[in-house]
């Protein structure tokens, strides 16, 4: 598992000028454009942070952002995993759902990088993150299983269907959307009473908050910007999607994997 991790960390940006800094500069480059297309262009303006009244727009986008970037990478690593070491899988005999985990752990390091510089620049800007680390760091790996257990799923999809990558992709950009990275989470409750008040009693904040990652978007910004234990209900919320997730996950990839050197 060490090898197969190392070996995509390394794999990642081989024969690159910058190498490793590409995980710094990548999400740098995502947060500026975010930021002026958000920030300054359509003029997001979400809450200052409860109680810590940090008021600093690419901070609020980066707590966010960067756990959705690992999430992503996560289960579309995953996803590739099986494909992408096809020749590996027809010639040697080991357990498939290795090569799953060790994509996950090697989108973990990456993260584990952006996420240190996350926390400096949080400290300097006045956040008080300590005591709320273990339980950032709890919510990392529930995080890291719940895009691991998709990604089991996903990969088995896609050696059997290998179209799978395709809507995934477009999948993405929508989920992407539908969970407040980039605008405020407010927004969806004000659409909803802008809705009530002309007649239409939809109830689009409970809908809303069925997307796990909206959950875990929201606990990642109050434990980092806002500095407060996250709601009991959506800590309960990340821990089941997380549990869920794995559980099919594994069940899935069990089912399926006999067929998988085959099918490659």
């Amino acid at each position: 598992m060490t090898n197969l991790t190392m070996r995509e960390v390394r794999g990642k940006y081989k024969r690159s000028f910058l190498g490793q800094t590409w995980s710094l500069l990548n999400p740098i480059a995502s947060l500026a454009i975010y930021t002026v297309v958000f920030g300054f262009v359509l003029q997001a303006t979400p809450p200052p942070g409860d109680p810590s009244g940090i008021d600093v727009f690419t901070l609020w986008l980066a707590c966010a952002l960067l756990p959705w970037t690992f999430f992503a990478s996560t289960m579309t690593g995953g996803m590739n995993a099986l494909i992408g070491n096809a020749n590996l899988v027809q010639k040697v005999y080991f357990p498939r759902y290795t090569l799953v985990a060790a994509s996950m752990l090697s989108s973990l390091v990456t993260f584990g990088f952006e996420f240190l510089v996350l926390l400096g620049i949080a400290v300097i800007l006045g956040s008080q993150i300590w005591i709320w680390l273990p339980l950032m760091v709890v919510f990392i790996a529930l995080l890291a299983l719940f895009g691991l257990g998709l990604g089991l799923m996903l990969s088995i999809a896609n050696v059997y269907f290998r179209d799978t990558a395709q809507f995934v992709g477009i999948a993405m950009q929508v989920w992407f959307y539908a969970t407040p990275i980039v605008y405020p989470v407010t927004l969806i409750a004000d659409k909803e009473a802008l809705w009530r008040s002309n007649g239409r009693d939809f109830p689009l904040t409970w809908f809303y908050s069925l997307n796990p990652m909206e959950r875990f978007v929201t606990v990642f910004r109050d434990l980092l910007y806002d500095n407060r234990l996250p709601y009991w209900g959506d800590m309960l919320y990340c821990l089941g999607a997380a549990a869920v997730a794995m559980g099919l996950g594994i069940l899935v990839f069990s089912k399926y994997q006999a067929r998988i050197a085959e099918e490659l």
